[in-house]
């Protein structure tokens, strides 16, 4: 038996089995940099020898891009030969999936020696989470997720349209914001999600009707690791997406899958901790102290260079436009949901720094891993926010440009000496590769709207 790099325990398998005697398959899931889970399911009586020796997986499927097609550029194909590395169970992952006689396990990737292989998305917080530990500092975090619930055929138009209520078949074309009855009609949905985060130990807390027709938001609770946080993250949207199937509708995580209406965010709240506690906590009303301006100044200083972790799809970019509860410019500012880093209202003891640029169809792990570093950026260089945006941002002077568009995004990352540190080397190279072969694929393909404007005009 070969100890598991991650602290995973065979004895961890077995009491999970004996707990759990009608669990006949189990679903491997490692996340690529697309957030898209990839693995194999096993039977039971494979699951033990899972926790003792780990699983060999071949290490091109951490070089796929989103339709899952080998991108040479990012070393992981021929390069490597295309080998076999070996995957190891996280310790806690381990969990019943509601409503099935499957469970799942998440897993990190390691070379043959049992060092962690570096294109592993999770291993990049990880080594993020390592550097504040190295501090002295911890954050914590939490996660919200948006997204869409349609039919699972487009409508007559071609387009996506919401799904029926589950109770009555209701459908509602209005944007439903903050509508209670809404939620009402898709109540045994939401509550088998429940279930299904409860079975799994997520603590899924509020549900809401969000600012589109079909849209809704689940918060979660904080963890006092940005790893478990990122970890729920991923497993909520795989049980969100698997309870709406089985329902026959589609649960979407598109950044922006309807033009009219606003998309859906990833907003990532986090603080940072140390020996006093919360380093964010202000002493008097407004009176910000220095870890938390300089917190916001690192990310704001890095906003530039991360965006292409936030919005990493060429849909992701469509998501930002003014009045749309997405930010545009790098602002920060308290209690207001036009910012780009917006100081919630509450308690000064759980005083956060929510991040509102990422989309619901960003990498958590990366997300994560990137506001650590930002934060930690500032903290290093005591970096000074400028002044607090009031009211619109959307009508104030952007202190700094951003990204244009996708294509500059690849640009700024590709070159970006920050973001290859937050990442590591490895992890930076294999994104960006991945990232500049969809956008070649993109560039290529000729969209709808061309035949549209110009197939009988010029």
């Amino acid at each position: 038996m070969t100890p598991a790099p991650t602290g995973a325990t065979p004895d961890e398998a077995r009491a999970f089995l004996d707990a759990h005697p009608e669990v006949t398959a189990i679903d491997l899931v490692l996340t690529d940099a697309n957030g898209i889970a990839r693995g194999k399911i096993i039977r039971r009586h494979e699951l033990a020898p899972l926790y003792e020796g780990g699983r060999h997986l071949p290490v091109s499927i951490l070089g796929l891009d989103i339709l899952g097609e080998d991108v040479h550029e990012t070393g992981l194909i021929w390069d490597k030969g295309d080998g076999d590395l070996r995957a190891w169970p996280i310790p806690g992952t381990l969990v019943p999936l509601h409503g099935t006689t499957r469970a799942e396990v998440l897993l990190a990737m390691h070379h043959l020696d049992g060092a962690p292989m570096l294109a592993d998305p999770r291993h990049a917080l990880a080594a993020q989470a390592r550097a504040l530990a190295g501090a002295g500092l911890r954050a914590t975090a939490a996660f919200e997720l948006e997204f869409f619930l349609f039919d699972a055929q487009m409508g007559p138009d071609g387009r996506p349209r919401p799904a029926p209520a589950a109770l009555d078949g209701r459908r509602s074309a209005a944007t439903e914001v903050y509508a209670v009855d809404d939620l009402h009609g898709h109540l045994p949905l939401f509550d088998a999600i429940h279930a299904g985060a409860a079975a799994a130990g997520i603590t899924a807390e509020t549900v809401i009707s969000e600012y589109a027709p079909g849209q809704y938001e689940l918060t979660l609770h904080w963890r006092d690791d940005p790893l478990r946080a990122a970890d729920d993250l991923v497993r909520l949207k795989r049980i969100v997406r698997a309870q709406a199937r089985a329902r026959g509708i589609a649960a979407c995580f598109m950044a922006k899958p309807v033009e009219r209406f606003a998309g859906s965010g990833m907003h990532v709240h986090m603080a940072l901790h140390g020996p006093p506690g919360n380093l964010f906590r202000e002493t008097a009303p407004g009176a910000w102290p220095p870890p938390l301006r300089h917190a916001l100044g690192g990310l704001l200083a890095t906003l530039a260079d991360s965006m292409l972790v936030f919005a990493p799809h060429a849909n992701s970019w469509r998501r930002f436009a003014a009045q749309s509860y997405a930010p545009t410019a790098p602002t920060w500012g308290t209690n207001n949901r036009s910012v780009a880093l917006r100081i919630p209202e509450g308690s000064p003891a759980a005083r956060r720094i929510e991040h509102r640029v990422p989309g619901v169809d960003a990498n958590p792990y990366l997300v994560a891993a990137a506001v650590i570093a930002g934060m930690r950026h500032g903290l290093a260089h005591a970096i000074d926010p400028g002044p607090e945006t009031q009211g619109n941002a959307y009508a104030a002077a952007a202190p700094a440009a951003l990204p244009r568009d996708w294509g500059a995004a690849i640009a700024a990352a590709s070159g970006s000496a920050f973001l290859r540190d937050a990442l590591g080397p490895e992890m930076h190279r294999t994104f960006t590769a991945i990232k500049a072969a969809e956008h070649a694929r993109v560039a290529r393909t000729i969209p709808d709207v061309d035949y549209d404007l110009y197939f009988h005009r010029v």
